[in-house]
């Protein structure tokens, strides 16, 4: 009897302890886990219709992992550039995973850039999802800290002298905001389309390079009140933000999504190879 009620205590400490530390997390949750929650409103989920089934296989780039410090291994998609450079270009998928879109959009950026390193990073480990119900499970299942190993591990295997700069959409444009403050003195740029922004400022001030955003107007959740609030806390913290707005919802640069909008996609890569080109000249 004493053996089953000093167990029956030790597991509700377990418990307790286990639902103490997921509150604490939830009564303040990091920008990217904001995002990463929007996964449980269905109209979040009902608004990214299944991505179209495509093949895309390069002839230029080529599957690598790399160690993390967290003692894994991440695996990535890398497009060695034609000659030596420091230059690189690190791409952070959307909630759907590294599939063959961000590869063929990576490769095209590649193409678009220049001399330049681009690579992939992976945040889910492999996994890819095909429906949105699995897309928000993978979505939601990504940890702050196995995140940001994987983003720390790719900056350790540009190198030191890298110049990076990075891009991502939707939950990637979050964390690729996210990989340009973990660059540091590195970043060269930054590139989110609809992502959720840092609304840390001590954390805004530890950014080196400038940020360009891509946002529309339709969106419901990375809202024009949200990223008005982004500009707003740039400009306290003394940081360069240029925003472009379209009268587009949110997932307009995917061709798979039912809203995509082609002009505001063609608009906004435009500005985007504009920005990213100098930023990866000048060093």
């Amino acid at each position: 009897m004493k053996k089953l009620l000093l167990l029956s205590f030790f597991v509700f400490c377990a418990v307790f302890a286990f639902s103490q530390s997921k509150m604490a997390c939830c009564a303040n949750p990091s920008a990217t886990q904001q995002f990463a929650m929007l996964a449980s409103s269905k109209d979040f989920r009902m608004s990214h219709q299944n991505p179209l089934k495509m093949h895309f296989q390069s002839s230029i780039g080529k599957a690598i992992t790399y160690k993390t410090a967290d003692g894994k291994d991440a695996d990535a998609y890398e497009f060695k550039a034609k000659n030596p450079t420091n230059n690189y270009l690190l791409v952070v998928h959307e909630w759907w995973g590294l599939n063959d879109w961000v590869k063929k959009e990576s490769e095209k950026l590649y193409t678009d850039l220049g001399n330049v390193n681009v690579i992939d990073i992976d945040l889910y480990d492999g996994k890819v999802a095909t429906t949105r119900d699995e897309a928000g499970k993978l979505m939601q299942a990504v940890s702050d800290d196995r995140a940001k190993a994987i983003i720390n591990g790719a900056i350790t295997y540009v190198g030191a002298k890298a110049h990076i700069t990075t891009i991502g959409w939707c939950f990637g444009g979050g964390w690729s905001l996210q990989a340009s403050i973990l660059a540091g003195k590195q970043g060269a740029g930054c590139v989110m389309y609809y992502g959720m922004p840092e609304q840390d400022i001590n954390k805004l001030k530890t950014l080196h390079g400038d940020v360009l955003g891509n946002f529309g107007n339709k969106d419901q959740w990375i809202n024009p009140k949200v990223v008005a609030k982004f500009e707003a806390d740039m400009k306290t913290a003394g940081k360069k933000l240029i925003v472009h707005q379209y009268d587009a919802d949110h997932g307009f640069a995917n061709p798979s999504n039912p809203i995509y909008d082609s002009q505001a996609t063609k608009d906004a890569y435009a500005y985007t190879i504009a920005f990213l080109k100098p930023r990866l000249a000048n060093f």
